[in-house]
């Protein structure tokens, strides 16, 4: 989910989907004497529809962000989904991860048109483009190792993480000219998961999902948002998404320098190249065939430059990036 510039105003009503049912219950979630004074969707999203809600009262003005699941696949696992996220918000509030507070969540649709989470919005905008890419990085990395040390107790414990492909499930492109490199590198994810220390994970970290605000020595990571697949597990498989994002992003370099950058912030990743490839691939091969979830809410905050044809030439050269230097 976006704000600033990505917010796109759209008066005071979601005539584009039903909305009576989840209004009234958002109205009830409010201070009261506030009302909502208008509403803008929020572009460069992918599992939700985001809108952010600017409301109006006694106290003044403020903005919530409302989350709403319609695709039926989310649908389906939204009350697990906006439940987790809600819990984790709580988890964060209070502590050095600038994340939303959660102001209300109706994860199975009870009294909402579809199932939804209402949150504080948290300040800034995405910063996608390539210019200053290097810096966000480095900004990046520090973030997600606050994000790891972060002190869980065994009560509140995410979930274990889940793989999001296997070996059966990976679908190269159909018109690749490199299958002996994807047979390679599914060949390296065929075998029992490493040993690990887990830690707190993110488990969906990226560019798309960190807000930004300052620019040149002010520049600041404000806000982390979508939590919806926090997990407990390797700090390599938190690091491995971010860097295949960065890839697909801005290019192979960009990709492999990330958990170079994590390590130089203090991180720590596991000494065996072999396992580290193991977690790498395990994400890299996830956005085969053609990486467009990822792509499609990029380009709609501006990166038109994000071809089907450049994703998939920089995943195939990122994969032969990491068996170059780790195989």
């Amino acid at each position: 989910m976006v704000t600033g510039e990505e917010a796109e105003r759209i008066g005071t009503d979601l005539a584009d989907k039903s909305w009576g049912s989840t209004r009234a219950w958002v109205e009830k979630q409010l201070f009261e004497g506030e009302h909502i004074e208008a509403v803008a969707r929020l572009r460069g999203g992918w599992t939700s529809e985001m809108r952010r809600l600017d409301v109006h009262g006694p106290g003044g003005q403020r903005a919530l962000v409302l989350r709403s699941f319609i695709r039926s696949f989310f649908v389906r696992h939204a009350e697990g989904l906006l439940t987790r996220e809600a819990a984790v918000l709580r988890l964060l509030h209070g502590t050095d991860i600038p994340a939303a507070r959660p102001v209300g969540v109706d994860a199975a649709a009870e009294y909402c048109d579809h199932p939804s989470l209402l949150m504080s919005r948290v300040p800034g905008s995405l910063r996608l483009g390539d210019e200053g890419a290097d810096q966000r990085a480095e900004l990046l990395a520090r973030q997600l190792l606050r994000i790891h040390r972060l002190p869980v107790t065994a009560e509140a414990r995410p979930r274990d993480y889940q793989a999001w492909t296997s070996p059966e499930r990976v679908c190269p492109p159909e018109d690749t000219e490199q299958p002996g490199l994807w047979q390679r590198a599914v060949d390296v994810i065929r075998r029992d998961p490493p040993q690990f220390r887990a830690c707190f994970l993110h488990r969906d970290f990226h560019p798309g999902n960190v807000l930004f605000t300052g620019s040149g020595d002010g520049l600041r990571i404000s806000g982390v948002v979508d939590w919806v697949e926090t997990s407990w597990g390797p700090a390599d498989l938190d690091v491995a998404h971010c860097s295949t994002a960065l890839a697909l992003l801005h290019g192979v370099p960009a990709g492999m320098q990330f958990a170079d950058r994590y390590l130089a912030a203090g991180g720590t990743l596991t000494e065996d190249p072999g396992d580290h490839l193991y977690w790498r691939l395990l994400d890299a091969l996830a956005f085969a065939p053609d990486a467009e979830k990822v792509a499609v809410p990029w380009r709609e905050v501006g990166r038109a430059d994000l071809t089907p044809a450049l994703l998939i030439l920089r995943l195939e050269g990122y994969i032969k990036a990491l068996l170059d230097r780790y195989a």
